[in-house]
């Protein structure tokens, strides 16, 4: 059964070579320095593209530092030498990538004023809140990558592997998160990135092995591969723990604004024309935001009406119109 459904993903006369595949994600096989210095040269352009694209919030520009972004060929590499069960220079490549990407991030979040609100910005908020539904994503998206790698007729298909699979953003929203000290979300945006690369080493390794790129048996080969997939589980674990950790927490938040905007549209039932237009979080503080043409009700009943709906101390802001904030204290007490 399993034999039937490789051979309709992977048809025989579509499979590449191990060879071919070597030639293509290791980096230190044939011409080396050509393969490296193409490697480091694209991997700094697409982190100077998406950090230009993070901080103006431009989805196009992200895209493109996506699809120009080399860090996956090594990812891959760790694949291939792990089903191989041989040592390999991509994890090298692969931390030392990574570590210039935090530091273009960092070094871009210079041009961030200190007043900025980074969650404001999709591009920052949208990578700093990994939940499951990303890694699933991930985990298909690998699959799709290590697909086209190791077929001859869907090649046309890695650059949307590239914008799926997220590898450069992410990393350098660590680092402009980290140059703002904001650690909380850099540890998000970081997960982020650590998940996406779980998931393609753990497809590579499944798509390769199938394919029967797996070295000869022994036991040193065989205790090898035995650490490689211990390491791999033991990440896959690491990464699943806040995934699924935040997961519960966005259920327990989308909950909370529900009822906040329940008690916020009870809170304005006796002014006439005011309404509730949304309620988000930002940074664990929930905004109601409101819409009327009056002045609004004594803050202190909203925050009554909240009592025994949410936990008590989380901060509420009133945000009307006029573009007035009012800080309304926490719920359970009357002060800020």
């Amino acid at each position: 059964m399993v034999g039937q459904l490789r051979d309709k993903v992977l048809p025989a006369r579509q499979r590449r070579g191990l060879e071919d595949l070597q030639q293509d994600l290791d980096l230190s096989a044939g011409d080396s320095p050509a393969k490296r210095s193409a490697f480091w040269t694209m991997l700094t352009l697409s982190s100077v593209i998406a950090a230009g694209g993070i901080l103006t919030d431009s989805t196009a520009t992200v895209i493109g530092a996506m699809i120009i972004a080399p860090l996956s060929t090594p990812i891959m590499g760790i694949a291939l030498g792990a089903v191989q069960r041989r040592r390999t220079s991509a994890v090298v490549f692969v931390v030392l990538g990574c570590l210039l990407v935090i530091l273009v991030g960092l070094v871009a979040s210079v041009a961030v004023p200190r007043s900025y609100d980074l969650l404001t910005n999709d591009q920052i908020s949208g990578r700093t809140s990994p939940g499951l539904l990303d890694l699933v994503s991930a985990v298909a998206t690998g699959f799709a990558g290590a697909v086209a790698l190791a077929r001859k007729d869907v090649a046309a298909v890695l650059p949307g592997v590239a914008i799926a699979i997220s590898l450069v953003p992410p990393l350098v929203v660590t680092g402009v998160c980290a140059g703002e000290a904001q650690w909380w979300l850099a540890a998000g945006s970081l997960v982020l990135f650590l998940s996406n690369l779980v998931a393609l080493v753990f497809a590579g390794m499944v798509v390769f092995a199938s394919l029967g790129y797996a070295g000869a048996a022994g036991a040193r080969t065989e205790r090898a591969g035995r650490r490689a997939y211990l390491m791999l589980g033991l990440l896959f674990l690491a990464v699943l723990l806040p995934l699924a950790a935040n997961t519960v927490a966005t259920v327990l938040l989308n909950s909370w604004t529900v009822r906040t905007k329940e008690a916020a549209e009870h809170w304005l039932k006796d002014s006439p024309g005011s309404t509730v237009t949304s309620v988000d979080a930002r940074s664990r503080t929930l905004y109601v935001h409101v819409r009327g043409p009056g002045e609004l009700p004594p803050i202190e009943s909203l925050l009554d009406d909240l009592a025994g709906r949410i936990p008590d101390g989380v901060p509420i802001v009133v945000d009307t119109t006029r573009g007035r904030q009012i800080t309304a204290g926490r719920v359970g007490t009357h002060g800020p």
